[in-house]
């Protein structure tokens, strides 16, 4: 089963240099590209409903995903729970996701830099200015975009209910 997951997968999964070129050839073909990122380390509902949203706003959804490293810095040494090549093929296998890419710096700055999408997208919990790359995708001629939660939903909070359950 993984070995037919990552055949499939695997055509989604790009490194930082490949998502510059491949975005780049999706606009010169009239393709509308949307990025968001994050951590998505237990994929649940808030997630799914999130990015199918995103993806609903243009023609490609490209995943920023932050690397293994970078996941301990955001939320402690127990993160990430599913490895970086694990989260990269659970969201690749998603049929409105077109690419994902791992990026380990503090922020996605540079892979939006790259990438340049039409749309930029984060969680409502954000404002518009907090969002890292606002300012160059609205200078490009972009959007960004804020997406409400799905109410409920967090790997943290999901993390927390297993080990209480486990105590």
């Amino acid at each position: 089963m993984i070995d037919t997951l990552e055949l499939l997968a695997k055509e989604k999964v790009f490194s930082f240099d490949e998502i510059g070129t491949k975005a780049k050839v999706w606009k010169s073909e009239g393709q509308k590209i949307v990025f968001t990122n994050g951590v998505f380390d237990l994929l649940h509902i808030g997630h799914l409903s999130y990015l199918m949203k995103a993806a609903s706003l243009g023609t490609k959804l490209i995943i920023g995903v932050n690397s293994d490293a970078s996941v301990k810095k955001l939320k402690g040494e127990s993160r990430p729970v599913n490895a970086e090549y694990s989260r990269l093929l659970m969201l690749a296998s998603l049929f409105y996701v077109s690419g994902v890419v791992v990026f380990s710096e503090e922020t996605p700055l540079e892979l939006i830099k790259r990438v340049k999408p039409n749309i930029l997208v984060k969680g409502a919990d954000y404002s518009i200015a907090a969002i890292v790359g606002s300012n160059e995708v609205l200078a490009d001629g972009g959007k960004v975009q804020t997406i409400e939660f799905v109410d409920g939903y967090s790997s943290t909070k999901l993390i927390a209910r297993i080990n209480a359950k486990n105590e």
